[in-house]
């Protein structure tokens, strides 16, 4: 699970909020059939900058501007 190592219950649903925003926002570029595991990798993204953003809209715009450059679009 991605969000395992947050315990923090603000930092957890800081989380969960900056991912359901970062995947409305990349949703569309991805095929159907790769959604699942495109979600996976976001919230891996979401968890590994939750400590270092400045609140939830930031946090958002790290993990689409991160997976944008990895994903390559």
């Amino acid at each position: 699970m991605p969000f395992s190592s947050l315990t923090d219950p603000v930092d957890l649903a800081r989380a969960q909020a900056a991912l359901d925003a970062a995947w409305a926002e990349v949703a569309d570029m991805i095929h159907e059939d790769g959604q699942a595991e495109a979600r996976i990798w976001l919230a891996h993204i979401v968890a590994s900058q939750v400590h270092v953003a400045l609140d939830e809209s930031d946090l958002t715009a790290r993990a689409v501007h991160k997976f944008r450059e990895r994903w390559g679009h």
